[in-house]
């Protein structure tokens, strides 16, 4: 146990540890995120394709987030600007809170969007600038179990609050919010370079190569005619979509079977607490997996989870669904996020992150949207078979595209280091 927790956690600069705290006290106290379809539909009354146009609009603000949050970071800071988010998403909460009119709190949806997103490449780039590349899986993987460890305390919180009062819900989250900010201001260091890094010299092997590692000229036009990488985001956006049915149009399906809210939480809870006691595991259990085989794998047994709850009609049953879709999600986060560092150069790892950043704010904003369109008019049968076979359509897709990511990898793949030989001496 100590060799494995060795091999899982030791060796990871103090700076990664400071993010990994800030994420876990963020992270305890979002409950938003979890609650909001609830809030909209039950306490507010708002139909179901109201709701998910408020999320819709949370997830179009999260797109223009995602691009600013992006270019601030490679040009600004990230420090500045990933604490700057935090702030004014804060402030957002702290006014969603009281506000009852539906034009009020979706343009209010919008703007915690922008600033909550906003804060995200920034994070992104400096988790990369701060960690060395052979030690990112490992990190990106404590990174995503310490997000579900506090999905996990935040489902079941949420759940309390939301009884007691539903101002609680956004009180804390903004109070933890702000908290996080604190923390960060005092302890982390800015990570961006004040020169651009030197690219590999690979990199002249490749017209296409030079082309993204010349990042620092070529801004956001290099992201966006980066065929590799807008493939591989593009993939992100169908797996999203299905994976987000969770926050949206999961807990209405529960709540037409006569299932609680507080119910749900304790349901969407098993999620978090899954990943909390066997994310740390996967690197070993995934070693000498290629990125593109795990990608499709998870693609596959995501699929399969959601396109079970078009049978659940009972608590457990709808918890045996996210025991089979976790699964899945345990296996992607941690491949997403490598292939996604792989494949941005150093100059520009703001920017990248940004736009993988709006590929989750495009899916965030048509699964409501599309999914309640779905869910309220074709139905729930429908829906969840469609999320199945959109599941094993993406395996396909990862399994073709793979090759030209290892190649463009392997091309950004910073050179090993020079191993000094001495010389044999002649006798």
């Amino acid at each position: 146990m100590r060799r494995w927790l060795r091999d899982t956690t030791g060796g990871l600069p103090r700076q990664f540890w400071y993010l990994w705290t800030g994420t876990l006290i963020n992270r305890v106290g979002g409950f938003v995120v979890i609650f909001l379809t609830i809030y909209l539909t039950t306490v507010r009354h708002f139909t179901p394709s109201q709701a998910g146009l408020i999320m819709g609009v949370w997830a179009a603000g999260g797109a223009l987030g995602n691009m600013l949050g992006g270019v601030a970071a490679d040009r600004i800071g990230r420090k500045v600007t990933l604490l700057t988010g935090q702030v004014a998403g804060a402030a957002t909460l702290l006014a969603m809170a009281f506000t009852s009119a539906y034009w009020g709190i979706a343009g209010l949806a919008f703007l915690f969007g922008v600033f909550a997103d906003g804060a995200r490449p920034a994070f992104g780039a400096m988790l990369i600038d701060i960690v060395p590349e052979k030690d990112r899986l490992r990190a990106f993987t404590l990174n995503y179990w310490v997000i579900n460890l506090g999905f996990s305390f935040a489902a079941t919180l949420a759940g309390l609050a939301a009884a007691a009062d539903y101002h609680l819900v956004f009180l804390v989250d903004a109070a933890t919010t702000l908290v996080t900010a604190t923390f960060l201001f005092f302890t982390l260091r800015e990570t961006r370079s004040a020169r651009p890094a030197a690219t590999s010299s690979a990199a002249s092997a490749s017209s296409a190569a030079s082309a993204v590692a010349s990042a620092a000229k070529g801004g956001l036009r290099v992201v966006f005619t980066d065929r590799v990488f807008l493939i591989f985001a593009g993939l992100n956006i169908l797996g999203a979509f299905v994976f987000l049915q969770h926050l949206t149009t999961l807990p209405i399906a529960m709540a037409a079977d006569g299932i609680s809210g507080q119910t749900y939480g304790y349901v969407i809870a098993l999620n978090g607490l899954l990943i909390v006691i066997g994310q740390l595991f996967v690197p070993r259990l995934t070693r000498g997996m290629t990125s593109t085989r795990m990608l499709a794998v998870a693609a596959i047994v995501t699929g399969l989870g959601f396109g079970l709850t078009a049978l659940a009609n009972t608590p457990l049953f709808y918890a045996a669904t996210v025991f089979v879709w976790t699964l899945g999600e345990m296996v992607n986060a941690p491949a997403n996020s490598t292939t996604m560092a792989a494949l941005a150069p150093a100059d520009l790892r703001g920017r990248y992150q940004g736009v993988f950043s709006l590929s989750w704010s495009i899916a965030g904003f048509v699964a409501p949207t599309a999914g309640g369109f779905l869910q309220e008019h074709v139905g729930n049968t429908f829906l969840w078979l469609l999320c199945a076979g959109i599941g094993l359509a993406v395996a396909a897709a990862q399994v073709a595209s793979g090759p030209a990511r290892e190649r463009r990898a392997a091309i950004l793949a910073p050179p090993p280091p020079a191993v000094s030989r001495q010389p044999t001496p002649v006798s």
